[in-house]
């Protein structure tokens, strides 16, 4: 007689079950909780790159312009009495109908022509020339003359050129104690300014920059640039000056001695992460070197949550140094 024994197959419980569709479930949360984190931190580097690039390329634009500053119209010609310091500084400059502007200058902080940025920021007015020759004018008339006050300028294309006699558009009729200055085929005015979080520049060549903002006009050229912020650097030795900075602030010349001796610009550029942080990482504002007081990002309720980075730069303006020591100033 064979004796046969049966097994009961058993399977898994109900409470197993559950046990071990909750162990899942915790490996699922953390898993899920270290790609967050993770995520979170590979958003954080990215935004820290981007706001670097940004910074980077608005700043080297900046500086490629100011260093140019002033090419062309540092001239001392013989047109101007030795009380003054220059033919074009501090000129009104009328570049076609309609678009004039008023005591132009290699650069300019918040010149009163440029609609304001954003808050608590500043613009910047850069004119410059691109001739290779020298930025002394030709004398129109034989005997030397004085600068007239006020001192009008005009920009003109040259229509013909036939032995000694320049041909322009418009010009004076009659003109003496003149003088035509060469600023090459494509002389730079452009103005600078943060808008919508933006680094943005406007074309005076091309458009009116001064009066209404005109959105259009403004291009950007970095994004998530949330300041900029510069001051003048002053030389203000006297009898002689000594062609270094003593002093920076933002107080504009008001004479072309003045103009004379400003020796550099001092910038900083704020950069900001396009990362929105879900709690607070930056708790002060960030600051520079020009001032103990820290630069004003409070336009914006969550700009706590976001990371920045503080670009700050001496630009010295070559074009004004080249001129030295200048008697009377």
């Amino acid at each position: 007689m064979l004796n046969v024994r049966t097994h009961r197959t058993r399977g898994f419980s109900l409470v197993e079950l559950l046990v071990g569709l909750v162990i899942g479930m915790i490996g699922v949360v953390i898993m899920m909780q270290i790609f967050s984190v993770s995520e979170g931190y590979k958003r954080t580097t990215t935004g820290g790159d981007d706001a670097q690039n940004n910074g980077a390329i608005g700043l080297y634009g900046l500086q490629r312009d100011l260093r140019q500053a002033g090419q062309g119209t540092n001239s001392f010609n013989g047109l101007v009495p030795p009380s003054a310091a220059a033919s074009l500084i501090g000129c009104n400059v009328t570049l076609r109908a309609g678009v004039t502007i008023n005591a132009n200058a290699p650069v300019t902080i918040n010149h009163a022509s440029i609609p304001a940025g954003d808050a608590n920021t500043d613009t910047l007015l850069v004119f410059h020339g691109n001739s290779n020759d020298s930025p002394e004018g030709d004398r129109i008339a034989a005997q030397p003359g004085i600068r007239p006050s006020p001192c009008n300028l005009s920009v003109e294309t040259v229509s013909a050129v036939a032995t000694s006699d320049v041909t322009v558009p418009t010009g004076a009729a009659g003109m003496s104690n003149g003088a035509l200055f060469n600023l090459g085929s494509a002389p730079r005015i452009v103005a600078y300014a943060v808008r919508g979080g933006e680094l943005t520049m406007c074309d005076y060549m091309v458009n009116n920059c001064g009066g209404a903002f005109t959105a259009s006009h403004w291009v950007p050229i970095a994004s998530n640039v949330v300041s900029l912020r510069a001051q003048y650097g002053h030389d203000t030795t006297v009898a002689p000056m000594d062609l270094t900075v003593d002093t920076f602030n933002q107080t504009t010349p008001t004479t072309e001695c003045g103009w004379v001796r400003m020796r550099a610009i001092r910038l900083a550029l704020v950069a900001r992460s396009a990362q929105l942080e879900k709690d607070v990482v930056t708790p002060a504002a960030p600051s520079w070197a020009a001032s103990a007081v820290a630069i004003d990002l409070s336009s914006d309720a969550d700009w706590q949550r976001y990371r920045y980075k503080v670009y700050e730069t001496v630009v010295p303006l070559r074009n004004t140094a080249w001129l030295g020591v200048q008697t009377g100033c």
